[in-house]
């Protein structure tokens, strides 16, 4: 008989709240603007934009304004009841993304997303491997945490429910050992988050591409946090002149309101059936004018333009005191930085900018709002500047 593994006994968390996350040594009352703060009134420079999620940071009025206009309207309602707001999302998004892409189905999370279209190239190709890429952060869910680069330290099931592989980034010549007529999918992030904003490139995409139209296999972007704007482009695969099979995204999708999108191409599109996909939350009312909003925003104001602009600036002034180079693609930035980047992380909130830290512990992590300006950079060149080598 199998004992099973004792559980460490811990304390009950004083504020009630499951003790899994890290905290910054930073309580948020509010929040304007890019700014964050505390009960004393205590200002920090948000530069990880709660996550990659706060594109048009805080207080923005237009979204402000959409979310409660149509809480007063209807704040939710079944997929399986026809909603005007639902259609007009989905047909927006395919619009904005530029790609020649069909549908959209909209569910909760990232993760969620990356759930369907896996599960999505598995049904219609009846295969049982998925490629993956070294350092590819996807979910914590069961299929998306499987092609998740060092899960296993935190999986928790039993087995995976596929066969993966991971790839070696930039590395074209690998592709063809990895992605075979066994394969149904390759699921890739164009610039990955968690790895510390690293550029997959244009070049190993298009390999992925062509490798994938000649053994039948789908491609699958995951544009979760690269996506929406956030290398200054609809998506990266905007950027890059690639088109996917299916293209998940959200974090920005809904500027902090759960909000996330599974795009199809129309083959994919063709072969779903009634039925074969479901979601109690996502396509609510509420998350579509969030998204519809956000859009509006990021068009109106021109966003995209700011976003390429700002990530030049960072560029062109930023690699000082501790940082010796900056990868990434527009606000998905990497600082390399001489000493532990959470070092580099801590004395940066010490004065007043929080960042991110990677997977990668030589880089600094930068996910700001969309609407950063130049003198906000300006206070982090000061910052780094003073931190010193």
């Amino acid at each position: 008989m199998n004992t099973p593994t004792p559980v460490p006994a811990h304390a009950p968390p004083a504020d009630g709240l499951a003790p899994v996350y890290t905290q910054y040594p930073f309580e948020v009352e509010h929040a304007e603007g890019v700014w964050l703060i505390n009960a004393r009134g205590d200002r920090v420079l948000d530069l990880y934009g709660g996550h990659a999620v706060a594109a048009l940071g805080y207080g923005h009025p237009g979204w402000t304004e959409a979310l409660t206009a149509q809480a007063r309207a209807c704040q939710f309602q079944t997929n399986a009841i026809g909603m005007n707001i639902r259609a007009r999302a989905a047909q927006r998004l395919l619009a904005f993304s530029g790609l020649d892409l069909a549908s959209v189905f909209l569910v909760n999370s990232g993760a969620e997303a990356n759930e369907n279209a896996l599960r999505l190239a598995l049904h219609m190709t009846s295969r049982p491997h998925v490629a993956a890429l070294e350092g590819a952060f996807h979910g914590r869910t069961a299929a998306a945490a499987a092609v998740t680069w060092g899960a296993e330290a935190w999986y928790g099931f039993p087995h995976k429910p596929f066969d993966v592989s991971f790839m070696p980034r930039h590395d074209i010549g690998a592709i063809a050992a990895h992605v075979t007529e066994r394969t149904a999918a390759v699921i890739v992030e164009p610039v990955q988050g968690l790895a510390g904003a690293v550029d997959i490139g244009a070049a190993y995409l298009g390999a992925l591409r062509a490798r994938c139209d000649q053994v039948g296999a789908l491609l699958i972007f995951d544009e979760v946090q690269c996506g929406f704007g956030r290398v200054g482009a609809p998506f990266a695969a905007t950027l890059y002149g690639v088109t996917p099979d299916l293209l998940t995204t959200a974090k920005a999708l809904g500027n902090g309101f759960p909000c996330a999108a599974l795009l199809c191409s129309a083959p994919v599109s063709a072969a779903l059936t009634i039925g074969q996909l479901g979601t109690t939350y996502g396509g609510g009312p509420m998350a579509c004018a969030a998204l519809l909003a956000a859009i509006e925003a990021i068009e109106s104001e021109r966003l995209l333009d700011n976003v390429r602009q700002m990530s030049a600036t960072i560029r062109r002034t930023c690699c000082v005191g501790p940082v010796t180079a900056i990868q990434g693609e527009g606000l998905l930035l990497g600082l390399r930085v001489r000493r532990p980047a959470k070092q580099i992380q801590a004395e940066l909130l010490r004065r007043g900018i929080l960042a991110g830290t990677a997977s990668d512990p030589e880089i600094v992590r930068l996910l700001p709002p969309f609407i950063l300006a130049a003198q906000h950079v300006e206070l982090l060149r000061r910052a780094l500047v003073d931190i010193g080598g």
